[in-house]
């Protein structure tokens, strides 16, 4: 089980960090609210061509829990992306990366202060080491660019992202047992509709940029593979090693978005990337490995 949760993480790491090369594709040739409505929308029309027969299995069970869902598609699906989105208008993918490390680290906060969930010495290690990683890519192999970096309206943006998503991984524990496919019909349907006013006001404000064929090409990715692909593995994840362990491995995504940028970009890839991805990937390892020992010292101490 704990194999097969690795694997499903790490490919939404991967899936994710393609998400934000496409948000920087996507600057200059679709708008962030557009693009997020898009985005969900297609993804509900997606899942719903083959999901509405289980929707109707579990309608009884999915009806008294709309509200939730509908609370977890727009904080995690909707708010979320529009606030990346508009983000790398304004700031640079070196300081969105930096800020959506933080995300594990307020997942283990809110945790504890919410749910008394106890952090391992071990973890906290481990998600120093990864996220010493990450700041070596963020700074491009040098610790002291990232203290000349200024704080403007894109990472305020890029915080407000890192709070929203956070918080949704925390609570996607209080979300119903139903099947995968219902619960994303569901939640991406709410974060269609949830995008809705937003694309409004963008259209009404003069801001809105209607996709060129790269804005499509951004809006296909991202309506396939982060929407539905990663989110579904990244549920799958929470429910196999719990939202601690699991938000640990949300580090990996901005070496992921490195290497997709080396590939796609034709970025040259230093020596510091490679450095970044055994601290990160390193740091996971042993987060992880003092989450499970301590897991299985629990289960043994209740047997």
């Amino acid at each position: 089980m704990n194999r097969t949760a690795y694997v499903f993480l790490l490919t939404t790491a991967l899936l994710w960090g393609g998400n934000a090369v496409a948000g920087k594709f996507a600057v200059g040739h679709i708008s962030p609210m557009l693009l997020t409505l898009l985005r969900w929308l297609l993804a509900f029309l997606f899942i719903s061509v083959f999901s509405l027969k289980q929707v109707r299995r579990d309608w009884e069970q999915l009806r008294p829990n709309l509200p939730m869902l509908a609370a977890l598609g727009a904080f995690g699906f909707t708010f979320f992306n529009m606030a990346l989105y508009s983000a790398l208008n304004y700031t640079s993918a070196i300081n969105v990366t930096i800020e959506q490390a933080g995300i594990p680290m307020v997942i283990f906060v809110a945790n504890l202060m919410l749910f008394g969930t106890r952090v391992q010495p071990g973890q906290i290690f481990g998600f120093s080491l990864s996220l010493v990683g990450v700041a070596l890519t963020a700074g491009h192999g040098s610790f002291a660019r990232l203290a000349s970096l200024d704080v403007n309206f894109g990472d305020a943006l890029m915080l407000l992202a890192v709070l929203l998503y956070s918080g949704y991984t925390v609570a996607l524990r209080f979300r119903p047992s139903i099947n995968w496919q219902s619960l994303m019909t569901a939640m991406t349907f709410f974060a269609f509709v949830t995008a809705i006013p937003f694309t409004i006001w963008e259209w009404q404000n003069g801001t809105m940029t209607p996709p060129d064929p790269t804005g499509t090409m951004v809006v296909l990715y991202t309506a396939v593979f982060p929407s539905l692909a990663a989110q579904v593995l990244f549920i799958k994840g929470v429910e196999y090693i719990g939202a601690n362990r699991a938000g640990l491995f949300i580090n990996a995504v901005p070496i992921f978005g490195t290497l997709l940028a080396v590939a796609l970009l034709g970025e040259d890839f230093q020596i510091y990337h490679a450095i970044a991805l055994v601290l990160v990937l390193g740091g996971i390892w042993i987060a992880e490995l003092s989450g499970r020992k301590h897991a299985g010292t629990s289960e043994a101490g209740a047997a």
